[in-house]
């Protein structure tokens, strides 16, 4: 009788393969720029979090708290900061994109000859100096000696006191905005012009759409992601005021001109209360992206 031989050696079992490291050296290589970031961008940020707990006048010491938090709600000076910031960003804002949006427009067209040179006339305004041009600015509206008053009494028109007036003052803030970053604001629309490819007007011309109908049927449409953007940068760049203010009306008179930058760096760098500083700073950017996430949903709804 013959019997099968069983082989009694078990099959080899599979070893799964082996994970491979990942490669250190682009960490290493990128190591110096987070240390730097952590350091100089993420700890401010997280400390100036924590300062808004604390104040900061008594020490370090003082216990944590939402006492600065607080002071922000009855605080008449930070809702007098806040009206005048919504104010010029209300009026300001729109009246900078829009001219912006026609300028961009002109600069485009084909009939403009030395088009080059009024692009960097109209750029021209953000080069100059924060410091120059608001000192120009004081002078033009001076109450006694400016040019703007001159030609208003020229014109046989009363003066206007401008920087020692609410209303005037206001308008001479809005005007020197308006004038530096209108320039600015239309050469990015200009970027956005030329990425409308010129078939679509070609086709609206052949169906006999008229150059209007072209700026508010196909212009205006195409052109939303990039008003878009010059919309939250210069919605951003307002709750930010704080050049302006300080150097043309310094916040005055009274505090008719006060905005949250400059209400900010009083309580930071004149009262050397940064605790309440820190809170002002966080109540700012959480309105810029309150802002910011309205105008994505209401404008950028297809992107």
């Amino acid at each position: 009788m013959t019997t099968t031989a069983r082989s009694t050696t078990s099959p080899p079992v599979a070893t799964p393969p082996r994970r491979k490291r990942p490669p250190l050296a682009p960490y290493l290589f990128i190591l110096p720029y987070l240390l730097i970031f952590a350091t100089f961008w993420a700890w401010p940020i997280v400390s100036s979090f924590l300062m808004s707990f604390k104040d900061s006048r008594l020490g370090a010491a003082a216990p944590y708290g939402l006492s600065n938090w607080s002071r922000l709600v009855q605080d008449e000076f930070f809702r007098t900061a806040l009206r005048n910031t919504l104010v010029i960003l209300v009026i300001q804002v729109p009246l900078m994109l829009s001219l912006a949006t026609v300028l961009a427009v002109a600069l485009n067209s084909k009939l403009l000859k030395a088009a080059g040179l009024f692009r960097f006339a109209f750029f021209a305004p953000l080069v100059v100096g924060t410091v120059a041009y608001s000192a120009v600015f004081r002078l033009l509206f001076n109450t006694d000696f400016g040019i703007v008053n001159r030609a208003l009494t020229g014109l046989g028109l009363p003066a206007v006191d401008w920087l020692n007036q609410s209303g005037p003052a206001m308008s001479v803030l809005i005007l020197a905005m308006t004038w530096r970053w209108t320039g600015y604001n239309a050469i990015i629309l200009l970027a956005g012009l030329q990425g409308i490819s010129e078939d679509v007007y070609e086709a609206a011309a052949i169906d006999g759409a008229t150059p209007a109908q072209q700026f508010w049927k196909i212009t205006l449409p195409l052109l939303r992601p990039t008003l878009l953007f010059c919309l939250v940068l210069s919605v951003i760049g307002t709750l930010q005021l704080f050049t302006e203010p300080a150097l043309i009306t310094n916040s005055g008179p009274g505090n008719s001109t006060m905005t949250l930058g400059t209400y900010l760096y009083q309580q930071g760098f004149r009262s050397f209360n940064f605790g309440y500083a820190s809170a002002i700073a966080y109540t700012v950017a959480a309105i810029a992206a309150i802002f910011s996430v309205l105008q994505l949903r209401l404008f950028g709804r297809e992107q």
